[in-house]
């Protein structure tokens, strides 16, 4: 399997599998009525609808077998990496900026993942870049930075958790601006698997059966009382941080 990013395109799998909430019955059936039995759906997954449409461009590809995301990478909310005098710009004096701002940056990124979930595959670790985007249109990075722990640059985080450098802006850890100690979708990742915030929609608290990447299976606000496998962001306070990562993996669709 091969990853590619900006200006490539990474082709992955979207995985669905059925488990209720706290349970650990393997069965599995369709999620939406778009599934069909040939691996390509005629519409969008509705958690897709909850994504910035000024950023990003999301649209079936390859016959229904795919889905393609094109991002500008560029946010709707505040942050200090707007730089001053952009109508979004923060005043934030506690963090230890980058010197780049968003006005600066290719933060432009497209990702293709396939169309109908399938975590048959073997687990994979994250690598280093976008391992996922956003549905504020920003990239979503793993717990390194620049190769190493990402506590050696826990001073430039903004108070969403994201910073710019390497070239994008994205999260490393949980992104108050849209999910905040709540079961919000934080976004989609590169295996195609819906990553949500820290508690389950379904049980409307935090979920206690995650797996080892904070995955289960359980109904969501977007599968219409169907149940498909999802990750959530894990409740463990990351480090000296005060907050929490936002994914550290492994992947799980592939």
């Amino acid at each position: 399997m091969k990853l590619f990013f900006k200006p490539f395109v990474v082709v992955l799998s979207i995985v669905l599998t059925t488990n209720a909430c706290d349970s650990n019955d393997d069965s599995s059936t369709d999620t939406s009525d778009s599934v069909s039995t040939d691996d390509t759906v005629t519409e969008l997954h509705a958690a897709f609808e909850a994504f910035n449409k000024d950023a990003t461009d999301i649209y079936l590809s390859n016959n229904g077998a795919t889905v393609t995301i094109e991002t500008t990478g560029l946010p709707n909310h505040e942050t200090v990496y707007w730089g001053e005098g952009h109508d979004l710009y923060l005043d934030e004096p506690s963090v230890e900026t980058t010197p780049s701002i968003m006005s600066s940056n290719n933060n432009a990124t497209t990702i293709t993942v396939d169309a109908i979930p399938d975590l048959t595959g073997s687990s994979v670790a994250t690598n280093f870049d976008t391992i996922g985007i956003a549905v504020s249109g920003a990239s979503i990075f793993n717990d390194q930075e620049g190769g190493g722990p990402l506590d050696a640059a826990a001073a430039s985080l903004d108070w969403t958790g994201a910073h710019i450098g390497p070239g994008v802006y994205h999260y490393h850890l949980e992104p108050k601006a849209f999910s905040n100690d709540d079961d919000a979708l934080v976004g989609v990742l590169l295996d195609g698997v819906f990553l949500y915030g820290r508690k389950c929609n379904n049980l409307g608290t935090y979920p206690s059966d995650l797996d080892a990447s904070g995955g289960h299976t359980s109904v969501t606000q977007y599968t219409d009382g169907e149940e498909e496998y999802h990750y959530h962001i894990i409740n463990e306070l990351y480090s000296t941080t005060g907050s929490y990562l936002a994914f550290a993996g492994p992947y799980q669709g592939y």
